[in-house]
């Protein structure tokens, strides 16, 4: 039985095909568009779905959209309606953008690939976040938690799975949303919402948590988990684009400049910002103040989702659970769920995002619905295309590139871990590219962690991005525990995914400086042989060169543009950046000398 999810129209569009309740295939639209966040109907994603699985869109049993539109649409129109005139800009857009495509899924999917109207399904938004991160966990049974912006109207699904079951017993409704609560933050710091969420979190670890009090006006927190926003603070219910207004300022002060350079006194000013101001001091304490702010928001996330964590656990009593909606992205609250709660063990959803409901609806079609058993279990991320040798060659000689083909593999490697020991950086473009946002060896750029200047190193050569964003190391999964404060790291289903933060041991702060942060923790990618064994020897390769069993490891990918799919993308970025060594399956190809 063949089952094809997608998602789109807000953002991260993306594509899942099922066989007979197995992943063949899932990816996000942006990959092939190359559009980050690309919320369009996902056409190409949905075309290498149906490749992967060798069939047409009229061969599948069932297609299923991970939310019903009608629904959003109604909540969309209620609440401009309740904020007239202030909302006539939103209404404006639902009238024009729903009523054009938006709400015709059915009609759309039947005319661009021919699937029968009695074949098209639609599941519930977190309905469909709950089912994408229960069913492919290792539990037959866990407390379940979806925490985003908003779906129809929810915001945030609590409840529990049972073998092939999905029960949600909970919800909170829009406006009250603790991921729209961290975007308004996010716009206000300067960044762009639904992309920027993760520099708070980067942006945190440099400041105090000295407004923890004023973010409290804006959020109550009750016993039962729960919560209620004032939204005297906020306009994202009723603007298109402001999430906040004049009384939020009021309360912390004037908002960022979007795109100015960040950086304090404990930052650093790095070279690749050019010569210091002429009021670098002024300028440092002014964004000391928005660091401030941003580890206040922080720190009152994780309170509110420990809040949610705990009042699920008295009301299941189970000792597992299992997290989707964007905003289970929050690695460090992940891993403070997981060290100060009850619960025992935790799954995160890789793509934890909409695009993530792509694959829940699909699941939910062939477990929930048609009472299917389950037997897939989602041990790794990389579900997208592959590109053989005889691609990758086509691609290099077509276009004159000059390269080496390495066929021994054992060779390969070590050319590889010799280029990285002399403080070079790679990029490793390797089988089929990842599910998700995180780079999890398969399109990775990679460098020495022992490298103190290795961070700048990157960031001037290839990113090109804020200094205070960490970069994070993968690391042998049975030697994670001697680096990082993480008991049972190997068998810590979230460091796979490098979605939770741990403390790096403070006897490894020194060894591993180009991936510990600046408050002394890192994202671990934890990499496990059966599951990634190429990338396992590499670094268990590099480990025997230097004694460190772990890479620096960011996303194949330039600021601001989606992480590389095919050969020429890796080739345009690596051409594009001050990489040194690039490797594309069995093939090395080095920079040219005036190359960046």
């Amino acid at each position: 039985m063949d089952i094809l999810g997608i998602s789109c129209y807000y953002h991260d569009a993306a594509a899942a095909l099922i066989r007979d309740g197995e992943l063949i295939a899932a990816a996000e639209e942006e990959r092939f568009s190359r559009l980050k966040h690309d919320s369009g109907f996902p056409t190409h994603a949905i075309r290498f779905c149906l490749e992967a699985g060798g069939i047409d869109a009229r061969d599948l049993d069932y297609f299923v959209f991970y939310e019903k539109p009608f629904i959003k649409f109604e909540r969309i129109l209620l609440s401009s309606l309740q904020t007239v005139p202030r909302s006539w800009r939103v209404f404006r857009e639902a009238m024009v953008h729903w009523l054009l495509d938006k709400l015709w899924i059915k009609g759309l999917v039947r005319n661009e690939l021919g699937v029968e109207a009695e074949k098209i399904l639609f599941c519930e938004h977190h309905l469909s976040h709950a089912a994408s991160t229960f069913y492919p966990s290792p539990f037959q049974e866990a407390a379940i938690l979806t925490v985003d912006g908003v779906g129809e109207w929810t915001t945030t699904a609590a409840g529990y799975g049972r073998g092939t079951e999905v029960t949600l017993t909970k919800e909170l409704r829009f406006p009250h949303s603790l991921g729209l609560l961290y975007s308004a933050f996010t716009a206000y710091l300067g960044f762009q919402v639904n992309e920027g969420e993760y520099k708070v979190m980067g942006m945190a670890p440099y400041g105090e948590p000295k407004y923890v009090d004023k973010v409290r006006k804006l959020i109550d927190l009750k016993e039962d988990g729960s919560f209620w926003l004032d939204m005297d603070y906020f306009s994202y219910h009723y603007s298109l684009d402001k999430t906040f207004n004049r009384r939020f300022e009021e309360l912390f002060g004037p908002p960022r400049t979007p795109e100015s350079y960040f950086f304090t006194p404990s930052s650093g000013y790095p070279s690749y910002f050019g010569a210091k101001p002429p009021d670098y001091e002024e300028k440092a304490r002014q964004n000391q103040h928005y660091a401030d702010v941003a580890a206040s928001i922080q720190t009152v996330t994780e309170e509110a989702l420990l809040n949610l964590a705990r009042a699920l656990h008295r009301e299941t009593g189970l000792a597992n659970l299992c997290i989707a909606g964007g905003v289970g992205l929050n690695s460090v609250a992940n891993g403070r769920i997981l060290r100060e709660t009850p619960f025992e063990r935790l799954f995160v959803q890789p793509a934890a995002g909409d695009g993530g409901g792509a694959l829940g609806a699909a699941l939910w079609a062939y477990h929930s619905l048609l009472g299917k058993p389950r037997t897939f279990r989602m041990e790794h991320a990389c579900w997208g295309q592959e590109y053989p040798d005889s691609e990758v060659r086509a691609f290099l000689e077509e276009t004159g590139i000059p390269y080496t083909y390495l066929e021994d593999e054992e060779a390969l490697i070590d050319r590889v871990v010799e280029a990285i020991v002399d403080g070079q950086v790679v990029g490793w473009f390797q089988g089929r590219f990842e599910w998700g946002p995180r780079a999890l060896g398969n399109r990775s750029i990679l460098a020495d962690p022992r490298r103190a200047d290795m961070k700048e190193i990157v960031n001037t050569k290839i990113k090109f991005r804020e200094p205070y964003r960490p970069f994070a190391p993968s690391i042998l999964a049975e030697r994670a525990e001697e680096y990082f404060d993480l008991p049972g790291a190997a068998e810590v289903l979230p460091a796979r995914f490098m979605l939770l933060v741990a403390p790096v041991r403070e006897d490894k702060h020194e060894v591993i400086p180009a991936v510990t942060h600046v408050d002394g923790s890192g994202r671990p990618q934890t990499v496990v042989a059966d599951q990634s064994p190429r990338y396992h020897r590499l670094i268990s390769r590099f480990e025997e060169a230097t004694g460190v069993p772990a890479l620096l490891n960011t996303s194949f990918n330039l600021r601001g543009e989606p992480i590389v799919t095919t050969p020429a993308n890796a080739y345009n970025t690596f051409a594009s950046s001050g990489m040194d060594l690039l490797v594309m399956n069995h093939h090395l190809v080095e920079a040219k000398p005036n190359q960046p």
